[in-house]
């Protein structure tokens, strides 16, 4: 089993775009770089659409999506999501509350006060 988390791969980002709920970042993860858009959601996949552009969904990339029930799930989760990622990708990180918000951010590379709450 692997145990690795974003933070033993170096995970950084720079802020793109802002949601009314959450961010979009651009992530480099090692050799991976990637768009995450990052909100505070319920897990729902349906909500996807009010918030990531139709280009998104019409680019030769794949969208994966992940919820994050907890806080300390973040770390897990963002390492899932890029472990299956491919260049072209991009990633939804569906935050249950503002601490897993909060915990995603930092796992995606944004330090603890970079993200706030969502907007």
């Amino acid at each position: 089993m692997n145990t690795s988390t974003t933070r033993d791969m170096n995970a950084t980002s720079r802020i793109v775009g802002t949601l009314d709920n959450g961010m979009i970042l651009e992530v480099s993860i090692e050799d991976l770089h990637f768009t995450a858009y990052a909100v505070i959601s319920e897990p729902d996949v349906n909500a996807v659409a009010d918030f990531v552009p139709q280009e998104q969904f019409e680019a030769d990339g794949d969208l994966h999506v992940a919820a994050v029930g907890h806080a300390e799930d973040a770390d897990e989760q963002v390492s899932s999501v890029a472990f299956n990622m491919n260049p072209g990708d991009a990633a939804v990180f569906l935050c249950i509350d503002t601490a897993a918000y909060r915990a995603t951010l930092e796992a995606l590379g944004q330090p603890q006060d970079a993200g706030g709450a969502a907007h």
